[in-house]
């Protein structure tokens, strides 16, 4: 993580080459790297790899960074790419010259506002600037209270806005009449398995959004054929937890009940887990759905796909780029994420409404390293056995801990390393090691509060494991 800093500002680069020479640094960053670097300094302090000293002059430096970079005044949101070198933010994509409207993530300025309360209750020397930097920041601003209907009880978070007319689809308009008008996503984060629900959190715990908001997203779309064209058909049962209807469905995997993400991938399924300690508080909900979607993956990477490691996540494509990786079967998206470069896609039918398509074939599958550290606190020895062999077999080790990804059949490397996902591998090793340290740094006696309860009243449609 150090080795992706830029000295003059102190901001992490979004990635770097596997040799982690300075020159190999990308031109960019996002809020979620440079929240990332800010939780991975505390990790690692706990754990005793680096001093309580560099420790604090990292996150020292990476708060003064921040607080040298415009951001949104009415919404206290950052922009989502910055250049790490100065700081400005980036109207030109820096690889290929085309131009980007700036644009203000949901989900990223959850992951920046997550790190600046950690960074804020470890830090007592950076308490004061961080609470600085955290203040503005309002997500009632993405909140629209009828993104299911004006007769819906509770609503949903856009996924970013733009400040200047894009080009992308937009809806004009301001939840906080506050400033002039913005250009909305078109789109909605609408189930409760993603990463963006780190945002939902923080809104709901700093008052910004209704805690109804917690049960608006759906945990399955309902198993009627005007659904048909997701992955499978859901079972579940209908509820309702404070006035909102909630259809708690689930899909099935080879024997494994689970709330499915929508790519079927560990990041979106876990990563709001290094934060919130999800299934300490909704045992019959995170507490039954976490391990399951471990389970799913070890048995997708042991004994479906047969590559003998597992661990499938959004990361680098070791033949060049990024690429979403998954269980395609365990996600709601018919396209699917794939495992592997060669798998044909699943398809498991919508009973009577569709049926279902060929087994799936598999070929080069795809791990990532952060995708089993994920699943720490739920498969330990696993994935420690998982990890080991990763290191000792597939070259999948180097000068910086373990490369992004690696194609398991051709041994094809990603030799770089990414910002986000190192934060994942480091913010779990924090907690497993550390005595909790991330979920002890951003846990406030105001989000246990706001959350706790609204987790443990929910029963998700999942058999424990």
């Amino acid at each position: 993580m150090v080795a992706m800093v830029e000295p003059a500002t102190g901001l992490p680069a979004d990635n770097i080459g596997g040799d982690l020479a300075p020159g190999s640094r990308s031109a960019y960053t996002s809020p979620t790297n440079i929240g990332g670097l800010m939780w991975s300094a505390v990790a690692a302090r706990d754990v005793g790899v680096i001093s309580r000293r560099e420790a604090s002059t990292v996150v020292g430096a990476a708060l003064r960074g921040l607080s040298r970079l415009d951001r949104h005044d009415d919404s206290g949101m950052f922009y989502n790419w910055y250049d790490p070198r100065t700081g400005t933010v980036i109207t030109t994509w820096p690889e290929d010259g085309t131009p980007r409207t700036p644009f203000l993530s949901s989900v990223d300025n959850g992951w920046l506002a997550a790190a600046l309360v950690v960074a804020r209750n470890a830090f007592p020397e950076h308490r004061a600037l961080a609470g600085r930097l955290l203040a503005p920041m309002d997500f009632g601003f993405y909140y629209n209270p009828d993104a299911r209907g004006e007769d819906f009880p509770a609503g949903l978070i856009r996924g970013g806005f733009w400040d200047t007319p894009p080009t992308e689809c937009s809806v004009v308009g301001n939840y906080r009449d506050r400033g002039p008008d913005v250009w909305y996503t078109c789109n909605h984060y609408d189930i409760a398995v993603t990463e963006p629900r780190i945002a939902s959190y923080l809104g709901i715990a700093f008052g910004q959004i209704p805690p109804a908001h917690y049960f608006a997203t759906q945990r399955t779309f309902p198993a009627t054929c005007d659904w048909d064209w997701l992955e499978q058909q859901p079972t579940g049962f209908q509820t309702t937890h404070l006035g909102v209807p909630v259809f708690e469905g689930s899909y099935t995997y080879r024997g494994i009940q689970f709330v499915p993400s929508w790519g079927g991938d560990m990041f979106e399924a876990l990563m709001p887990d290094l934060f919130v300690p999800e299934a300490k508080w909704g045992p019959r909900s995170w507490g039954r759905n976490h391990p399951a979607t471990v389970a799913g993956q070890i048995e997708h990477g042991l004994r479906d796909a047969k590559y003998g490691y597992w661990g499938f996540s959004p990361a680098s494509d070791p033949f060049g780029g990024y690429r979403v990786w998954g269980v395609d079967a365990m996600g709601m998206d018919p396209g699917g994420y794939p495992s592997d470069v060669e798998s044909s896609n699943y398809d498991g039918g919508f009973g009577d409404c569709r049926p279902a398509g060929p087994a799936p074939t598999y070929g080069d599958g795809v791990v990532t390293p952060h995708a089993a550290f994920l699943a720490l606190p739920y498969a330990k020895r696993a994935v420690l056995d998982n990890l080991a062999k990763m290191r000792a077999n597939l070259g999948a080790y180097g000068p910086g801990g373990f490369y992004d990804a690696v194609a398991v059949r051709s041994g094809t490397v990603a030799k770089r390393y990414l910002a986000l996902d190192q934060a994942m591998i480091l913010g779990a090793i924090g907690n497993e090691l550390g005595n909790g340290s991330i979920h002890r740094a951003f846990v406030t006696p105001q989000i246990e509060r706001a959350l706790r309860p609204l987790m443990a009243m929910e029963t998700f449609n999942v058999r424990p494991q």
